[in-house]
């Protein structure tokens, strides 16, 4: 039951942050590419690199992964927006930016969960 508490607190945080980060963003760009969603999925990346790396390096306990990773980074990052906006892109005729918004995700996805988990185990 404590874990359930724990990805629950984690994930109060993680929602509310996704949304005024994505609108935040969002406001400042004036193009149909959804960078809110891509920068919170992105920055959620490096978090969860970096909270795995520090508990495999240096043994974070479980309730600290289950609360920033799980809960928070989980409702962070939305694959289910990315999906979506990544429709809504080919539905409008706007096949290069759905392809970057895939290709690009996927890439600055992993390179910033490496880069995070590299960053955590090296300190």
């Amino acid at each position: 039951m404590l874990d359930v508490l724990l990805v629950a607190l984690g994930a109060m945080a993680g929602a509310p942050l996704r949304y005024l980060v994505d609108r935040w963003i969002s406001a400042r760009h004036d193009t149909v590419f959804p960078w809110g969603t891509f920068t919170v999925n992105v920055a959620g990346s490096l978090v969860l690199g970096l909270v795995t790396g520090a508990a495999a390096a240096h043994g974070l306990p479980r309730s600290v992964v289950l609360l920033a990773g799980t809960g928070f980074c989980g409702a962070l990052t939305t694959f289910s927006t990315f999906g979506y906006e990544t429709v809504r892109l080919v539905e409008d005729g706007a096949y290069g930016y759905a392809a970057g918004n895939v290709l690009g995700s996927a890439a600055a996805g992993l390179m910033a969960v490496t880069a995070g988990y590299a960053l955590a185990t090296s300190l």
